[in-house]
């Protein structure tokens, strides 16, 4: 019998151990850092799972906030999961370059709603542009008529704003002096350019390892698969800011994945992109020439996975990190170890 048919011994979590050595480090100075992808770092390097039970943008605003990012999962219309990351990429800022805005026009209710869908407290009112106000709770708390312009109920004299330019810091004061919440960031023609919240400021200060992007937004990852529909939902979750996507499927290394892997960034060539999963030092090899920044590894590990039982199939994950990492090192991509992982 041909004994090349038959794999080698593998090792899974409970199989190993971590040899003690000698160390330098106190447990307070540890950095535990981490590239999601050599463009994206983590300060904790955790992803929570593209799954339908795991991830929407309530766990990824959640695990931004500690330094990792949330993955929110397909299962659901290409509408509302480019909403979920719009609530993610809208939930924190430094400075907000494309702030929400209603004008004069529009009434009560559709201030109300915009704040309840957002989690905000106010918006700016503005007239081609030009800011002509702001309302926030304060001015709707007591008003009964939903239907009433918001030209009568908003702030509109005494506005406090600033120019374009000011830093978090010289905001802080601000909004400190004034005892407001929000501030307008406008030009010298009052076009409404930024806004600043305090709730921000207090938000970076609170969590300081947080994951954000060049804007001060928090990061947030989507899954997709490689069905008919998958450059659609690509091209709105783009528009929603998505920081990173996952061409998420149960067996990465075939031909329909390596093609969506190529066409995606054949069309988005800067998006980061994660592919998987495998679990062999070839299908690394694969996405990651046909165009992934990094590899997701991991057939059957998962606590509540039955791939291995059901269909025999899998590497345990031990060697198929390892295998892996070593293929992914030569062309320098980092992997990501999905499953098996015990809280």
């Amino acid at each position: 019998m041909n004994e090349d048919r038959y794999g080698k011994v593998g090792l899974t979590f409970d199989d190993v151990l971590l040899v003690p050595g000698k160390s330098s480090v106190l447990p307070r100075d540890v950095d535990v850092s981490s590239f999601l992808t050599n463009e994206i770092k983590l300060n904790t390097p955790i992803l929570s799972a593209g799954m339908d039970t795991v991830t929407e943008s309530r766990m990824a605003i959640a695990i931004a906030r500690e330094g990792g990012i949330g993955i929110i999962h397909k299962n659901m219309s290409i509408e509302q999961q480019a909403s979920e990351v719009d609530r993610v990429k809208r939930s924190e800022h430094g400075i907000i370059t494309d702030p929400i805005f209603l004008s004069p026009q529009h009434l009560v209710k559709d201030a109300l709603e915009l704040m309840e869908h957002y989690h905000i407290s106010g918006v700016p009112i503005t007239v081609e542009g030009k800011l002509v106000g702001i309302i926030t709770n304060r001015d709707i708390r007591f008003e009964d008529n939903m239907l009433r312009p918001i030209s009568e109920v908003m702030t509109k004299d005494n506005l406090i704003t600033a120019p374009v330019g000011t830093t978090l810091q010289e905001a802080r004061k601000i909004l400190r002096q004034h005892k407001i919440e929000k501030l307008p960031i406008v030009d010298g023609n009052y076009n409404l350019r930024g806004l600043i919240t305090i709730k921000d400021i207090e938000k970076a200060r609170q969590y300081p390892n947080s994951a954000k992007d060049s804007k001060g937004r928090l990061r947030a990852g989507a899954a997709i698969g490689v069905g008919p529909d998958y450059k659609e939902r690509l091209s709105a979750l783009v528009e929603a800011g998505v920081d990173i996507i996952v061409v998420d499927t149960a067996h990465g290394h075939s031909e329909g994945v390596l093609r969506a892997v190529e066409n995606i960034k054949t069309l988005y060539p800067d998006l980061q992109l994660i592919a998987g999963n495998v679990a062999t030092a070839e299908a690394t090899r694969d996405l990651i020439e046909a165009g992934a920044d990094a590899v997701k590894v991991g057939i059957g590990p998962g606590s509540i996975c039955t791939t291995r039982v059901v269909a025999g199939i899998g590497v345990p994950q031990i060697t198929a990190i390892h295998e892996c990492s070593q293929e992914a090192k030569k062309y320098g991509k980092p992997i990501i170890a999905d499953g098996g992982v015990k809280y």
